[in-house]
């Protein structure tokens, strides 16, 4: 028998909007399985009961306002969407994921908060990140490790563990992420889900944070294509002060409409080869890339095959990055030492990186974002890489407290696609098209051209409709 959570989010507004099923009554049903099932899942750092009620029933009126006056609501009026520990909400705990945090509760929202407020979506809570949203795993001193509910020895992977930990196992219809390196992305991967890293520029990172680097956004993590382009539709668009702005879509189009367009024949590049030095691709997730391709041509599209050059100075370029941006949180001298190992490591590296250097890291960035629009994106429409180098991650497999350094490169050898689109701006997407024969699922990853997450949907949209995915559920859900 079919329950709440079994409901996609956009069925749940449709089922708001007509009156068939409350705001209270879904965020009762997800605030119980939280309850229940979340000490074995570290989904969520911390739970807003309070303020989900409250938001609950004010959408309830809200929606019993349009249905009189038969006004239109926002495409997730009513629908439970949790924010990462990483982004604020005025009044409620924000730890970043850090022990030296754990107090901390800002007046302010971040812009896509307040956009998910607007759009009367429910806040259940914050969801469990990795310590500042360094790592691709989510393990922190704050809660238990996030983990994929496919296989509950295995991590969500990071940063946005928390939230693909919850909507893959029926804790939350859909997530807000946020992605630095690919930190929507991989736990979609490991976790079964759609997910979305946005255009630089197309969701704000405001009016607190925002991320000089240009390599981090949020955007959506979802079981569906329809629910991920939906989210998207609500915290996409300009913010005053923001410092990029991807191109808008034409006057009266929605991301939600792509889901419906059939894409047409593109030209898809696939590169299947880690662009990391010493990087091998584990044959579960060559596995996953191949049955994609072939997927591809069965559709109608055409394939082609590169390798993309192995590129010491890029992967050089963003370690000195992410070293500098992990010390842009305060964090004063006697806190430090309640900080993991590897945040430890990132932030004095950091300081190592001199004022001309992160620059020429950041023009690496720029330039690499030229030479793929130029050598690729002039021929093809998309490119088609693996997600993940390896399956999905043992918890505490991809940590060495001991030797940050060793795990540092550990990380990046798990994930060394994910981080190109960060550096070039460019959109991209996990798509969970392969399971293993053991149940764990093995994402593969779209990269699009700078503000076009519109083919990327529309493309993603034919694949769910060819393959289906959002039908698999794990045992605990």
């Amino acid at each position: 028998m079919a329950e709440l959570h079994d409901l996609t989010a956009l069925e749940q507004a449709e089922a708001v909007r007509t009156g068939a099923v409350s705001p209270a009554e879904l965020t009762e049903h997800y605030l119980d399985r939280i309850e229940r099932l979340d000490k074995t899942l570290g989904a969520y750092i911390t739970v807003t009961p309070e303020l989900a009620r409250k938001q609950a029933a004010q959408a309830e009126s809200e929606a019993a306002e349009a249905r009189r006056d038969g006004r239109k609501l926002s495409p997730l009026h009513g629908v439970p969407v949790p924010v990462k520990d990483l982004n604020f909400v005025a009044g409620v705990r924000a730890t970043l994921g850090s022990a030296a945090y754990a107090d901390h509760v800002p007046d302010v929202d971040d812009h896509v908060a307040a956009k998910l407020r607007e759009a009367g979506t429910i806040l259940l809570g914050k969801t469990n990140t990795p310590e500042f949203g360094l790592p691709c795993y989510t393990e922190n001193r704050l809660a238990p490790p996030a983990r994929t509910p496919w296989d509950l020895e295995r991590s969500a992977g990071g940063s946005s563990g928390g939230a693909a930990a919850a909507v893959a196992a029926g804790l939350a219809p859909v997530a807000q992420g946020s992605d630095g390196g690919g930190s929507i992305r991989i736990p979609s991967s490991v976790c079964g889900l759609f997910g979305i890293k946005p255009s630089r520029g197309r969701v704000s990172g405001g009016p607190v944070q925002h991320d000089v680097s240009g390599l981090s956004c949020s955007g959506p993590l979802a079981r569906t294509v329809a629910d991920a382009a939906a989210l998207l539709d609500v915290l996409s668009g300009p913010m005053p002060g923001a410092p990029y702005a991807a191109p808008s879509l034409p006057p009266g189009e929605s991301f939600a409409s792509y889901v419906s367009r059939e894409p047409g024949r593109l030209r898809v590049v696939g590169l299947p080869s880690p662009p990391v030095p010493g990087v091998e691709l584990h044959p579960d997730c060559r596995a996953a890339y191949d049955g994609a391709a072939g997927l591809l041509r069965e559709l109608g599209h055409e394939v082609d095959e590169m390798e993309l050059p192995v590129d010491e100075g890029a992967l050089g370029a963003f370690t000195k990055a992410w070293g500098v941006m992990a010390t842009v949180y305060p964090v004063v001298p006697e806190q430090e030492e309640l900080l993991m190992p590897l945040t430890r490591y990132l932030r004095a590296e950091g300081h190592k990186v001199s004022g001309p250097q992160f620059a020429e890291a950041l023009y690496t960035f720029r330039a690499m974002g030229q030479l793929i629009a130029d050598a690729l994106l002039g021929s093809y429409d998309v490119i088609l890489t693996p997600t993940l180098a390896q399956p999905p991650a043992l918890v505490g497999s991809l940590r060495d407290d001991a030797d940050p350094a060793a795990e540092f490169a550990a990380l990046a050898a798990f994930t060394p696609f994910t981080p190109i689109f960060n550096a070039t701006g460019q959109p991209a997407v996990n798509v969970p098209v392969h399971w293993t024969e053991a149940g764990l699922p093995i994402g593969v990853m779209f990269g699009g051209r700078y503000g076009d997450e519109a083919t990327l949907i529309s493309l993603s949209a034919q694949l769910e409709a060819a393959r289906p995915w959002a039908g698999r559920r794990p045992a605990l859900w």
